[in-house]
C-alpha cells in the first residue's frame, strides 16, 4: 500500500474537508451530487451521466469487490472524481480483475478517501449541489479559487462532450423483433445490451442527428438515452424529437425524458441536489403500485408550465394531487404516469394521442 498522501476538498462556498489521495494526481472540479447506492461504483464512474460531476458514496466502504471489465458502462470513467469514506485495502470476487484504486490511477481519476462523508452530504441536502475542487498537494486557497471558478451545471451542453462521433449498429440476439434507433445523448452500454437481447437491433446515433436522418433508418421506434448536464440547451436533439413524435414510436429514459418534456413545450429546472442512488421509490400514477429505481439525473420536467393553474404547496406526504394529471399540448393529451415519493416530483410520461413514454 503506497503513503497517504494528504487531500482537500472545498466547496464552492468555502467549506473545507481534509482527506487523502488514492487515485490519480492532479486537481478535480467538478459539481459535488452523492450517490446513495451501496454497490455499483464501477458502473457509476463510467457512467457518461456522471459527466462534469464529483460523485460522494453515502455507503462508508467502497471497492470490496475490486473491478472488472464487463461493468463498465463507457470506454472510460465519466465522473470527475470521486469521494469515499473508506477504500477496500484489497479486493475479494471471482470477477475481480483489479483493485478500484489501480482503476482509479490508471484511468486518471482524482479521488479521496478518509473524508467525512457524512458531513459533507449533509452540506450538500442543506445548501444544494455546487462546484468543488480536490486534490493532493494543493492548498486551500487554490482549490477554493478553483471551486468559485467551476461552471455551474445550469446551462451546460455536456450531452455533446459524451455523444457517439459516428453511427454504429449493435446485432440482435434470438428471434429478430426490429431496429431501434438510439439517440445517444450519453449512452450506457448496459442498455444497448438489454434492448440487443429482447431481439433488437440497435443503431446508435449522434446526439445531433436530425429526425430526417432517424426516419431514413427505417425504425420500428426510436429510443432518448441517459445523458449529462442541462436538458434545455440540446435544442438540437429536442427540435429533432419534436418532429418523429406522431411518425415512429418514441421512448425516452433520464435525459431522454427530459428531452421529451421541453419538446412538447414543457420547461426543466434544477433540482436541489438531484436523485442519485438506487433506492428512490416512485409510484405508478395508475394503481398506486411503488417501485424502488435507480436513478441519476439532476433536472426534472416541469408539467405545471404547460398550464395556467399554480402548483400546489406541498404539506405532508407526497400525493398525486402535487403533479396535473393531464395536460393539452400540440401533440394532444399527455399523463403524468410516474411520481418520485421523496419529493413529489414527475418521474414519468405518456402521450395519449401519439405513442411515446418517457421515464426517468
Amino acid at each position: 500500500m503506497t503513503a497517504s498522501v494528504p487531500a482537500l476538498l472545498v466547496t464552492a462556498d468555502g467549506t473545507v474537508f481534509q482527506g487523502r489521495s488514492v487515485g490519480a494526481e492532479g486537481m478535480a472540479t467538478g459539481e459535488l451530487v452523492f450517490n446513495t447506492a451501496m454497490s455499483g461504483y464501477q458502473e457509476v464512474l463510467t457512467d457518461p451521466s456522471y459527466a462534469g460531476q464529483v460523485v460522494v458514496m453515502t455507503s462508508p466502504h467502497i471497492g470490496n469487490y475490486g473491478v472488472t471489465s464487463l461493468d463498465d458502462q463507457a470506454s472510460r470513467p465519466a465522473a470527475s472524481g470521486l469521494v469515499v469514506r473508506s477504500l477496500a485495502q484489497r479486493e475479494s470476487s471471482w470477477r475481480a480483475e483489479g483493485s478500484l484504486a489501480d482503476m482509479l490511477k490508471r484511468q486518471g481519476v482524482v479521488a479521496l478517501a478518509d473524508l467525512d462523508t457524512r458531513r459533507l452530504t449533509r452540506h450538500i441536502r442543506q445548501h444544494g449541489a455546487m462546484p468543488v475542487a480536490m486534490g493532493g498537494g494543493f492548498d486551500e486557497k487554490s482549490l477554493a479559487e478553483a471551486a468559485a471558478e467551476a461552471p455551474r451545471m445550469e446551462g451546460q451542453d455536456l450531452a455533446s462532450t459524451v455523444t457517439t462521433r459516428h453511427s454504429y449498429r449493435l446485432a440482435s440476439e434470438g428471434d429478430p423483433r426490429g431496429l431501434v434507433v438510439a439517440i445517444d445523448l450519453g449512452i450506457k452500454r448496459d442498455i444497448l445490451a438489454q434492448m440487443a437481447s429482447r431481439g433488437f437491433e440497435v443503431e446508435v446515433v449522434p446526439a445531433g442527428t436530425t429526425a430526417e436522418a432517424v426516419l431514413a433508418l427505417n425504425p420500428t421506434g426510436v429510443f432518448l438515452s441517459n445523458g449529462p448536464g442541462d436538458p434545455e440547451p440540446l435544442t438540437g436533439a429536442i427540435t429533432t424529437v419534436g418532429s418523429l413524435l406522431g411518425r415512429v414510436p418514441v421512448f425516452g429514459i433520464c435525459l431522454g425524458h427530459q428531452v421529451l418534456g421541453l419538446a412538447l413545450g414543457a420547461t426543466t429546472y434544477k433540482l436541489p441536489f438531484g436523485h442519485h442512488g438506487g433506492n428512490h421509490p416512485v409510484r405508478r400514477l395508475s394503481d398506486g403500485q411503488v417501485a424502488i429505481t435507480s436513478q441519476n439525473h439532476g433536472f426534472a420536467v416541469d408539467l405545471w408550465s404547460l398550464i395556467t393553474e399554480e402548483a400546489p404547496a406541498r404539506d405532508g406526504l407526497v400525493d398525486p394531487g402535487l403533479l396535473p394529471a393531464i395536460v393539452n399540448t400540440s401533440y394532444g393529451t399527455v399523463a403524468a404516469t410516474h411520481q418520485n415519493l421523496n419529493d413529489g416530483t414527475l418521474e414519468g410520461l405518456a402521450w395519449r394521442a401519439v405513442p411515446a413514454v418517457g421515464v426517468e
